[in-house]
């Protein structure tokens, strides 16, 4: 018998938020263009990427 709903909910959301504080401790070191890749990535991960986004200062000039 497969897991509830709710069970993968939950399984999604904390590896979303331990993919989301990966990022934001390489964002330290990044360069412009890695800068840029992680933008692209957590718009992937995450439904409420843009507004990380505009946290972290990602923004593409």
């Amino acid at each position: 018998m497969g897991c509830s709903e709710r069970r993968k909910e939950i399984k999604r959301r904390r590896h979303r938020r331990k993919k989301v504080g990966h990022y934001k401790s390489r964002l330290d070191k990044a360069t412009p263009s890695e800068k840029v890749h992680i933008a692209s990535k957590l718009r992937s991960l995450t439904p409420g990427a843009e507004m990380l986004v505009a946290a972290w200062g990602l923004e593409e000039r």
